[in-house]
C-alpha cells in the first residue's frame, strides 16, 4: 500500500469512563475512474469504463484485474501499458484516473460492452442469467483430491490478518491473499472494497504470469458473494475461502464452476459449501437446502 492509504483524524473516543481526544487513523477511500484506450495506431480511441471507489496503491493491479475478471482482457499481450493519466480536467482527479491501453490488434467493441457488462448484485439481472453468463467465461476447474490439508484452511484467516498492516492500524479495510497448496503466500493486497481487493490481486498475478492457474487458493476477509466467485472462476483459482458466508448465488455458481466454496473459515472452524473432495479426509456433501434468491 502507499503511504496515502491511510488518514490521521482527531475523534471523541467516548467510554463508560469519560471521553477523550486523541488521534487515530482511517483507511482512505476515493474514487479511481479506469479509462481505456483502443483502437489502430495513431487513431486511437478512449471509453471512460466505470468509477470504483477504493483505497490509493496499487492502481495499476486494480485495473488490470477488473479488466481480466470481466473478461475484456485474455493475456499480458493484450496490453500496452496501463499509466495514471497527468492530464485532468479537475486538480482532485489527479492520481485518480488511470489509463489502460489495449493492444491495437485487440478486438474491441464498446456496443457490445454496453450490453454485457454488469459488476454489482444490484445490477438487476437474475440468477440464472448471471450464472450462465459467467460460465461461459469460465471453464470448469477439474476437482484434485486431497489438494489441501484442514490444518492449512483453518490458519488462513491468521496468515491474512498478518499479512495486513492497514488493518491493524485502521481496523477498516479488507484484504485478500493468493496461496499455493504448500502454504506459499504469493500476493497479499489490502483495499476498503472486498472487490477491490480481489481485483488487485488477481490483476498482480495476472500481470506477473501467475494466473490463470488452477489449485491456487484465494482468502478473503469478507463474505464470499457471486462477484468474488466470479472473478475466482475467471481467473481459474480452485478454492476460495472467506471469513463470512457465502450466498445462495455464490454457492450455485461454485458448484457449477468447480470451484470449492469455504465460508465462516475463523475461530478454528469452516464450512464447504461445494466440491469437498480437495479438502483432505473430506468427500464432497452434499446440499440438501439452498436459500432461494
Amino acid at each position: 500500500m502507499t503511504q496515502n492509504s491511510l488518514l490521521r483524524h482527531r475523534i471523541h473516543r467516548v467510554t463508560t469512563e469519560g471521553s477523550h481526544i486523541f488521534d487515530d487513523l482511517v483507511a482512505v477511500e476515493e474514487p479511481l475512474e479506469i479509462r481505456l484506450g483502443y483502437g489502430e495506431l495513431p487513431f486511437r480511441r478512449e471509453l471512460a469504463l466505470a468509477v470504483t471507489m477504493r483505497t490509493p496503491g496499487e492502481d495499476a493491479a486494480l485495473a488490470v484485474g477488473f479488466l481480466y475478471s470481466e473478461g475484456l482482457i485474455q493475456r499480458p499481450s493484450d496490453l500496452l501499458s496501463v499509466k495514471h493519466c497527468t492530464r485532468v480536467e479537475k486538480p482532485e482527479q489527479f492520481g485518480n484516473v488511470i489509463r489502460v491501453e489495449l493492444a491495437p490488434e485487440l478486438q474491441f467493441d464498446p456496443a457490445r460492452l454496453q450490453r454485457n457488462f454488469y459488476t454489482s448484485s444490484s445490477c438487476g439481472v437474475c440468477g440464472k442469467s448471471s450464472i450462465e453468463a459467467v460460465e461461459q467465461q469460465c471453464s470448469f476447474i477439474p476437482v484434485q483430491e486431497q489438494l489441501f490439508s484442514s490444518e492449512f484452511l483453518l490458519s488462513l484467516p491468521d496468515r491474512l490478518r498478518a499479512a495486513q498492516p492497514n488493518f491493524s492500524a485502521s481496523g477498516g479495510i479488507h484484504a485478500a491473499g493468493l496461496f499455493r497448496p504448500d502454504g506459499q503466500l504469493i500476493v497479499v493486497h489490502e483495499d476498503v472494497g472486498r472487490h477491490n481487493a480481489v481485483d488487485k490481486v488477481i490483476g498482480a498475478g495476472f500481470q506477473a504470469g501467475v494466473l490463470p492457474e488452477a489449485n491456487l487458493l484465494l482468502q478473503v476477509s469478507g463474505r464470499a458473494s457471486f462477484e468474488l466467485v466470479q472473478k475466482a472462476g475467471r481467473a481459474g483459482i480452485a478454492v476460495l475461502s472467506a471469513v463470512g458466508a457465502p450466498s445462495s448465488l455464490a454457492v450455485q455458481l461454485a458448484e457449477a464452476t468447480g470451484i470449492t466454496l469455504l465460508g465462516f473459515n475463523k475461530a478454528g472452524r469452516l464450512n464447504s459449501y461445494t466440491h469437498s473432495a480437495r479438502i483432505e479426509g473430506l468427500t464432497s456433501v452434499e446440499i440438501k437446502e439452498k436459500i432461494q434468491g
